[in-house]
């Protein structure tokens, strides 16, 4: 072979290398960018204290990644330009790798449900609902259902901030703040409070705060709906001839709902919210109230009249009505020893 031949054959070898080569970092480009990298669907939570290398590790033990070298060096280009972002994602099955890593690095969260429902009648219980939830301490919430200036902004007060929260389901960002929920619950709030709404509240001699304040002892009274007309119209019954609401709840909420039992000892209680020394409405709600205690309010059934009432003693949530301090007190005598059996059976035990 001649050295001029011996030259071409160096030459051509070496734009078929340099070919190849480039053919080889352009098919992993069109691979990182095109192919379908994840061959299962799955759930990310990334904390303030993830790092990139534990994500990848993460996603490569749980996705069914095809090829993780892929996916390694997108993480590792994105990581190069941008912070690896909190927040909640879904890496789903067909995804690419560019996409997923540019979704850790730019925040493209996925919203998740922020349920907001059951008994809320504690700051600290609705810290610890919320905190379960989010990306947030229990800390954080508290601080901010007793920030005044914050509360303010919204329009209400550390005292009234029950009346604020409208349990329901919301779609939101799992890394969202205080003043974000917050500002959510106002946005429904409002939502809630139509010219239509507000005309009711006037038809009934109720301010938006009163509604709030009476659909909150309705709702210490009972969790059984259809029963919650009755019962806001007895104390509506009740606020009209200037009668004391004398409501349990408010007695409850009085001693911090430790109590077990209320007896007559607890009725003497020196409080605003006593509503069995004090006439008319307390002075905030005792509650988180939900909507359909709200619309009870709105709807109250008054039509027979009833003054009094007190739980079933069958102990099946329902209620006993009455009209007359008598046929109240039969009602009460029954629902006592009933309770006092059911006690004294469950020490029993």
């Amino acid at each position: 072979m001649t050295k001029k031949k011996k030259i071409v054959l160096s030459v051509v070898g070496g734009v078929f290398a340099v070919i190849l080569v480039a053919g080889w970092f352009i098919g992993r480009k069109v691979y990182d960018r095109k192919a379908n990298n994840f061959g299962r669907t799955m759930e990310l939570f990334v904390d303030k204290e993830a790092t990139w290398d534990s994500v990848t590790s993460f996603i490569i033990d749980s996705c069914d990644v095809r090829w993780e070298a892929s996916l390694k060096r997108c993480v590792a280009e994105e990581s190069a330009r941008s912070s690896l972002k909190p927040g909640h994602y879904v890496v789903e099955a067909g995804q690419t790798s560019t996409h997923v890593a540019r979704m850790l690095s730019h925040g493209w969260q996925t919203p998740v449900k922020l349920v907001l429902s059951g008994t809320m009648r504690q700051q600290g219980a609705i810290a610890r609902k919320i905190s379960a939830q989010m990306m947030l301490d229990s800390a954080d919430v508290i601080t901010a259902l007793r920030d005044s200036a914050l509360l303010a902004s919204l329009g209400f007060t550390r005292e009234n901030v029950f009346s604020l929260f409208m349990p329901d389901t919301y779609e939101v960002l799992w890394t969202d703040d205080m003043p974000e929920i917050l500002a959510r619950q106002k946005k429904a709030y409002d939502a809630f409070w139509t010219d239509e709404n507000k005309e009711k509240a006037r038809l009934q001699g109720l301010t938006q705060e009163q509604v709030s304040i009476l659909a909150s002892i309705v709702k210490g009274e009972t969790n059984y709906e259809p029963e919650m007309p009755k019962i806001a119209g007895v104390y509506l019954n009740r606020l009209r001839i200037g009668m004391k609401l004398q409501a349990d709840p408010t007695i409850a909420y009085c001693f911090d709902y430790q109590l077990s039992r209320i007896f007559k000892r607890h009725l003497t209680v020196d409080s605003p919210f006593n509503t069995y020394m004090n006439i008319g409405l307390p002075p905030a709600p005792i509650c988180v109230p939900t909507k359909a205690c709200l619309e009870a309010v709105l709807n109250p059934d008054t039509a027979d009249g009833y003054l009094y009432f007190c739980a079933n003693s069958s102990f099946n949530g329902s209620h006993k009505f009455a009209s007359t301090y008598t046929e109240h007190l039969k009602n009460a005598r029954e629902f006592q020893r009933a309770l006092t059996i059911r006690q004294k059976e469950a020490a029993a035990k």
